[in-house]
């Protein structure tokens, strides 16, 4: 039997080492589970190996449930952190099966469930976190909200106020929050996006906030790096999660989802784990105020 963590270490055509499109339609309310997914979405499940990079940390990460932050949360309890998971309610069943992958390599999980796009839920989540974990030293704002709308005109003042309170106001409130608890060596880590840099048309709102949290993140690092802290963020392209067939994407868009980059494909979470790893790890101690991309051969 194939032993899947050292697949994903053999030498290989990177066009076909996952799953490529055309993918079946598969409409879901949002914010979507990745349980109802087809292909299922490799968050490193059975593919992600750890070795003690992050061992007796303790992260915080939003949008833990799934996708990228599910895939974070697996790599950083593997490399021997504890983890706290924020998600919304509704996600509970993505997020006990993160919850059992955490404990199965004795690390400490801390269940969050709870809407970032409240103040005052922010404010307790970071509390609750310090009081479960013994404190944080790795913060990952990841959870977003994203909606196509092929018309400015469709996007609502609900929707585009959802989307800023959840994608910017929450990384501020969380951020601002769990500083007071970081030490020196601590790190922070945005998730922002390759629509930062190249927007698509239905994408108005949301890839305003990426936008948003580029500049936040470089502004950030040059302050907090007098404290010893780092901070840094991700720019995925397309990536499969469950963010996009719940409404992130039109269903024909869905079907040929990661066509358009060179690769040819979209990228699956375990695909950015690392990244994320490093960027938490002391083995990224002289990067700060940087952004790395993983887009699927296109360039920022």
């Amino acid at each position: 039997m194939i032993d899947p963590a050292a697949d994903r270490m053999r030498m290989q055509d990177p066009r076909t080492q996952h799953p490529m499109p055309p993918f079946p339609k598969q409409p879901q309310a949002a914010p979507g589970l990745a349980t109802k997914m087809e292909p299922q979405p490799d968050h490193g499940e059975l593919s992600y190996k750890g070795h003690g990079r992050l061992s007796g940390r303790k992260a915080l990460i939003t949008g833990a449930d799934s996708g990228i932050g599910r895939a974070a949360a697996i790599a950083y309890a593997r490399e021997g952190a504890d983890v706290a998971l924020v998600y919304l309610p509704s996600e509970e069943p993505d997020a006990k099966e993160v919850v059992k992958l955490i404990e199965a390599e004795g690390r400490k999980a801390v269940p969050l469930p709870g809407d970032i796009s409240q103040e005052s839920f922010c404010e307790t989540l970071v509390e609750q976190a310090v009081a479960g974990l013994g404190g944080i030293d790795i913060l990952v704002n990841n959870a977003a909200k994203q909606t196509t709308q092929s018309d400015i005109a469709d996007i609502t003042n609900e929707q585009f106020d959802k989307t800023l309170k959840t994608n910017l106001y929450a990384m501020f409130w969380i951020t601002k929050a769990a500083l007071r608890f970081m030490p020196p060596g601590a790190a922070i880590i945005n998730t922002s996006s390759v629509q930062a840099y190249h927007p698509s048309q239905g994408l108005v709102d949301y890839a305003t906030t990426k936008a948003g949290i580029q500049a936040f993140t470089e502004a950030l690092a040059r302050q907090v790096i007098s404290k010893g802290i780092r901070v840094n963020a991700v720019a995925p392209g397309p990536f499969w999660t469950a963010l996009q067939p719940s409404g992130g994407q039109t269903q024909e868009k869905v079907e040929k989802f990661g066509s358009s980059v060179p690769m040819g494909r979209p990228g699956q979470p375990v695909e950015l784990a690392p990244v994320y790893v490093l960027l938490a790890s002391q083995e990224g101690s002289y990067i700060s105020g940087e952004t790395y991309g993983a887009t699927g051969g296109n360039s920022l």
